[in-house]
């Protein structure tokens, strides 16, 4: 920045110099306007930029803008075909040059058996292996060669793959995600390996008591007796498990005590006007941990961060969180503290919980937040071509159709304070689910954290 003084020496330095009008129109102070006399060249610019400047906030002469875009363009529709073996395939056109195909078959470990425990774990760690046309080399090379993305996932009922690719090099996805969907050898070397590996991720998991105390919730909250009564062969009918609650406690010797309590959410994603008031609900409680750093999405403005992390210092983390699936859903909080304070933090824990079911408790502005953070959040996960083809393929396996995504949007919209009240009181009607790791022996009993609930209701 110049002072006065320099610009007044400027000025007289520039008086005579073929340069004066433009430096006045470089150099004006702030207070005055700052003109453009035309007819003078830029500085700086030489050849065919040698143009006058014109103003920009007149419409250049000579030039006719197109319309602007309206404010809402109409999604492509998602075309769905059924084949007479009863294969469905959906199909919904995207710009640009890259395209998703996946495969997503109704699934999952709901269907093993006592003999069969962890094979679509172990389908999921061997899909693009070896095949009938193909080895694993192969495979990869012929994947890089198109520059695609591929991902398997398997989960309690439905199992995906997906190809993500250029599109001029969509038949050869389709080839290859077919070929190694139904052609695969299992060779005895590449089994071995994945076997070893999913040892060592089960092993790994039960030092991460959340992700531990996760799956010990879905053994001890549902009552799956293996299918030990059904016969070999693929099962025609869904197999049938009942929600009964419990309560698993694991002794570690920490200084950290980890405790979860979750309760049924009836219903899962059939009841889907339910299951999306239950990711607002998650997103309203939110929660984290002690050290969370601060930036959009973290939580920080949530009841449990707000209430709770901010409060009590000897909580390390505290959040909520939720599993649903086709006919059922846990939901719940989970804590980790120092073993002395566990017995207060449960209680805490139980005061948030029956909050959110108390009329008053709740404000419009909490509601409001939550809302807009999961309307935000499905926009956003939808401009991912992988996230997209995953969404209709889920969607198909379970509604029988994809639902546009303003069903959903107006779902949240719609959602109220009430609503929201008798969804939290129709879950913590549901039987408890109780599991801790670390010193138990302080953990409060389930009869008494049990009570507390059942004196709400």
């Amino acid at each position: 920045m110049f002072r006065a003084s320099n610009r007044v020496l400027l000025r007289k330095l520039c008086e005579n110099s073929i340069f004066h009008k433009r430096w006045i129109a470089v150099w004006a102070p702030c207070n005055q306007p700052q003109k453009v006399v035309p007819g003078y060249s830029s500085l700086w610019f030489k050849g065919s930029y040698a143009n006058q400047f014109p103003p920009l906030v007149n419409s250049l002469p000579g030039i006719r803008l197109p319309p602007c875009l309206p404010h809402y363009l109409e999604r492509f529709p998602t075309r769905i075909t059924k084949l007479s073996n009863g294969l469905k395939i959906a199909s919904e056109d995207s710009p640009g040059p890259a395209a998703c195909v996946g495969l997503f078959v109704d699934s999952g470990s709901i269907y093993e058996g006592e003999k069969s425990q962890g094979v679509t774990h172990l389908l999921e760690r061997m899909s693009f292996k070896s095949t009938k046309n193909r080895n694993h080399c192969r495979i990869m090379h012929d994947i890089e060669a198109t520059g695609a993305n591929v991902g398997a996932s398997a989960s309690r009922e439905q199992m995906a793959y997906s190809y993500d690719t250029i599109k001029t090099f969509l038949p050869e996805a389709v080839e290859l995600l077919v070929d190694c969907i139904r052609n695969p050898l299992f060779l005895d070397s590449e089994l071995k390996e994945q076997v070893a590996k999913g040892k060592a991720e089960i092993e790994a998991m039960s030092s991460n008591p959340q992700q531990f105390l996760l799956e010990s919730l879905h053994l001890t909250g549902y009552s799956e007796p293996l299918l030990n009564d059904l016969r070999s062969g693929y099962p025609k009918v869904v197999p049938k498990t009942d929600y009964v609650g419990g309560d698993f406690r694991h002794r570690v010797n920490s200084e950290k005590t980890h405790v979860s309590l979750a309760f049924e959410v009836p219903g899962g994603w059939h009841q889907d006007k339910d299951a999306t008031a239950l990711t607002v609900l998650q997103a309203l409680m939110g929660g984290g941990g002690s050290f969370s750093s601060g930036g959009p999405g973290k939580g920080m403005h949530s009841r449990l961060y707000l209430r709770v992390l901010n409060k009590y210092p000897e909580v390390e983390t505290f959040s909520a969180f939720s599993s649903v699936y086709n006919d059922s859903g846990l939901f719940g909080i989970h804590l980790t503290t120092e073993s002395d304070f566990v017995e207060k933090a449960v209680e805490v824990a139980i005061d948030e919980l029956i909050a959110v079911a108390t009329p008053g408790q709740v404000t419009e502005l909490e509601l409001q937040r939550a809302k807009n953070s999961i309307k935000s959040a499905i926009l956003i996960n939808l401009e991912s071509r992988t996230i997209v083809t995953e969404d209709i393929g889920r969607q198909i396996l379970t509604y029988g159709c994809r639902k546009p995504v303003e069903h959903f949007l107006i779902a949240v919209d719609e959602l109220t304070l009430s609503d929201l009240g008798r969804l939290v009181h129709k879950i913590l009607s549901s039987p408890l689910t109780m599991g801790s790791w670390g010193d138990v022996d302080r953990v409060p009993s389930y009869a008494s954290v049990s009570k507390h609930f059942h004196a709400a209701n």
